[in-house]
């Protein structure tokens, strides 16, 4: 059987620098002395930008060397996405792009990889048509979406490659079910049964390797060390595949459940009866405005630097009050991470030096009111356990 599997190496870049060391000694760690103990074992991933960041700043140099042995020798594929982790269907196109390419010049900087020319992940892989054209036009060649995105009635291709027919990029097509699983339970599994399953792709956070699935027993080590087993980087697997089919895909994320979600394939992150949500919307449209009108500010530095870590798209999700039981989570609610967006936003605004932005420091000021007042009244009354 041959394993595609994609990890997504991510932690906001407002986040205590205790976190960021707890996910490099549970996930990051394991998951490099994986790589480099099994000389034929290949993973392609994201490492968002944001967190080479971090762990640069934090003192994990070590950690970044050994990724970058890691890419010289092949082993690790990495792909571009947004530096920041914003919600990109949400933002203007503009935003979108210069999120693209921190992350191209970061990824140069700090690991040495020019990703232009392979793959991209949309975060939260919330995929659109107008996205999709855009990650063409910057020279991608490929990018990786959920089954969510796959037309209603389409029959699923074995080999899980299609050419998006909207942008002519080659698409790989997570496989939700096995996803949402712990791969090494999912792969043993099938490896007994006696339905052939040739082909498996995977899609996670790096994160669920031990941060938030504890595995004690090291199946993970055990599995990737078996015979049956092939592991291969998606742009080597993708150039194997001739003639793909032309499928029109729809905008969805790994989250979308078009049951539930209607015609909002993105309620996760904007729901529109969520209130909270909505006056978080008005606000990073507001932080986003202001700094197209006064983008000659003399302090547009720091605008620019608390704006891109206040649209990431954890702060909204965290606003949803969704359960994620399914997928190794909890309830997506914790008013101190929605608190991180709106501070970053609201210093954006605050950080112009213009005398004119006066207007919109008030307008600000007064809507952050109006949304901690809600954010804490729904927590107290609806999340709260004493």
């Amino acid at each position: 059987m041959l394993w595609l599997n994609f990890l997504h190496l991510y932690q906001p870049a407002n986040s205590p620098s205790a976190r960021i060391k707890e996910a490099v000694e549970k996930s990051y760690l394991r998951l490099t002395r994986l790589l480099e103990d099994n000389p034929d074992l290949r993973f392609t991933a994201n490492i968002s930008a944001c967190l080479l960041e971090r762990l640069r700043t934090d003192g994990f140099i070590e950690l970044i060397n050994r990724w970058r042995r890691l890419i010289l020798s092949g082993r690790l594929e990495v792909v571009g996405s947004a530096a920041y982790h914003a919600f990109l269907p949400l933002i203007p196109e503009r935003e979108a792009l210069y999120q693209i390419k921190r992350q191209e010049e970061l990824l140069q900087e700090i690991l040495g990889v020019d990703v232009r020319g392979g793959g991209f992940f949309f975060p939260e892989m919330a995929y659109t048509p107008a996205l999709a054209k855009l990650v063409k036009a910057q020279g991608y060649r490929w990018i990786i979406i959920d089954e969510a995105s796959l037309p209603h009635l389409l029959e699923r291709n074995p080999n899980g490659a299609y050419l998006d027919a909207n942008s002519g990029l080659q698409a790989i097509v997570r496989q939700r079910r096995f996803s949402n699983a712990y791969a090494p339970d999912i792969i043993g599994d099938l490896l007994e049964s006696e339905v052939a399953h040739e082909l498996l792709i995977t899609a996670t956070d790096a994160e669920l390797y031990g941060l938030r699935h504890e595995d004690p027993t090291l199946e993970l080590e055990k599995i990737v060390a078996l015979d049956n087993l092939q592991t291969q980087n998606i742009s080597d697997f993708l150039d194997t595949q001739k003639s793909l089919v032309p499928v029109i895909f729809r905008a969805a994320s790994w989250e979308t459940n078009w049951d539930e979600d209607g015609r909002n394939p993105f309620s996760v992150w904007y729901d529109t009866n969520n209130k909270i949500q909505r006056l978080l919307w008005r606000l990073a449209r507001m932080a986003i405005a202001a700094g197209d009108k006064y983008g000659d500010d003399k302090n547009y530095q720091w605008y620019r630097w608390h704006l891109s870590r206040g649209l990431a798209s954890c702060s909204f999700w965290w606003a949803s009050g969704r359960d994620f039981f399914h997928n190794f989570g909890l309830v997506a609610w914790n008013p101190d991470e929605v608190e991180n967006g709106i501070n970053d936003l609201l210093r954006a605004i605050r950080s112009l030096q213009d005398k004119r932005s006066l207007k919109e420091k008030i307008k600000a000021e007064n809507l952050v009111s109006t949304i901690r007042a809600r954010l804490w009244q729904r927590h107290w009354r609806q999340f709260w356990t004493a």
